[in-house]
């Protein structure tokens, strides 16, 4: 009777320690406001973060009273989510031009720093996102990088933390390319202080393209192409835990115009010229069709593709079956969580947030 009682006692023990050590895996929004947030899927988010905030001389500025009425909204939200964390970001592509200069100095660290902590317990914000696009490597065209940026993020990421304490949240969002990995970050001291990194394994074909491609696939559709699995296993190998790894997910399509002589592939792999980026709230699969364009799935990439052979437009994007699979990845590779830009560019109807929180939490 006692060898039974022990053994009932060890699987009870057993299954609360299971239940106490499960954790959802995070899902964090990017927000840039431009519409009512009221109507969205709040209490399917862990993170809401404010994008952005810029360098005002040394301090970190919210940019006017509009922006301020934004996050004090968001910081609203708490009422219907209570787990709701409310994060400031810097910068954004083409939004942290002083970025180099200012954090090259102790005392640019240091004014930065305590700007961070009064702006935060202003807004009973969570803390802060670093989106410094990009330090080291060429980012914003005319935007200062320096090898040294790369020294100076470290000692910046110490700073802020030892002002803004544990109880807020740091995080960063990393360029998804092998070159920003590679080249970027001290990656070792960096993550010591870092809540997570945000990978942005999105635009990894840009504006800049001569090529299509999946621009924010799951898995690499060719060789070291970039991907949201590539970019893990590298940060992976750089020493970056992966229960502190995000990876990125895009609510917009982004349209390539083939050269005309193109005719293979259904447009995948051929050259091109970037032609434009459409909100997934103004792109949809059925309408395109009606367009002349044809739905095809790359069951390597695990991503969903569109092309026009008349017009010779091609589409890259994430839909809810990529969704899916994405946040599967996340959940069975044990990582923090995946998060999107950007909360504004989901339909009327939730698709892309909807299947994201579907397998989340099924």
């Amino acid at each position: 009777m006692a060898h039974k009682l022990i053994l009932v006692t060890f699987f009870v023990l057993s299954a609360l320690l299971s239940f106490a050590q499960k954790k959802d895996i995070s899902v964090l929004a990017y927000y840039t406001g431009g519409q009512n947030a009221d109507s969205f899927a709040i209490e399917k988010l862990t993170h809401i973060i404010f994008s952005f905030g810029h360098l005002k001389g040394n301090q970190l500025s919210i940019d006017d009273a509009n922006d301020s009425t934004m996050i004090q909204k968001l910081v609203s939200y708490k009422s219907r989510n209570p787990n709701l964390k409310v994060m400031l970001s810097l910068g954004g592509w083409g939004g942290c031009a002083t970025c180099s200069d200012v954090f090259a100095t102790k005392k640019g660290r240091k004014e930065f720093a305590r700007s961070v902590k009064l702006v935060n317990d202003y807004f009973q914000t969570d803390g802060l996102d670093l989106d410094w696009e990009y330090p080291v490597v060429r980012g914003y065209p005319g935007h200062k990088y320096s090898l040294v940026d790369k020294k100076n993020f470290t000692a910046l990421v110490k700073q802020v933390r030892k002002e803004i304490g544990w109880k807020n949240e740091l995080s960063f969002a990393a360029g998804g390319s092998k070159r920003f990995i590679d080249s970027a970050i001290q990656w070792k001291p960096v993550m010591k202080k870092m809540d997570r990194v945000n990978l942005m394994s999105y635009d990894l074909v840009g504006g800049g393209a001569m090529v299509t491609g999946h621009h924010t696939p799951l898995y690499s559709g060719r060789p070291n192409a970039g991907s949201a699995a590539y970019g893990v296993e590298q940060l992976i190998a750089k020493g970056v835990d992966k229960n502190k790894i995000v990876i990125g997910a895009a609510f917009y399509t982004r349209i390539f115009a083939v050269d005309s002589n193109s005719t293979s592939n259904n447009g995948l792999y051929q050259p091109c010229k970037f032609e434009k980026g459409v909100s997934h709230k103004q792109f949809d699969v059925k309408s395109y069709e009606l367009q002349g364009y044809t739905y095809y799935w790359d069951d390597t990439a695990k991503a969903p593709y569109m092309y026009n052979p008349e017009t010779k437009r091609f589409c890259t994007f994430d839909d809810e079956r990529s969704l899916a699979l994405k946040t599967k990845y996340a959940i069975d590779q044990k990582l923090d969580g995946i998060m999107f830009w950007q909360l504004a560019d989901d339909n009327a109807d939730h698709d892309l947030l909807n299947a994201i929180d579907k397998v989340a939490h099924q």
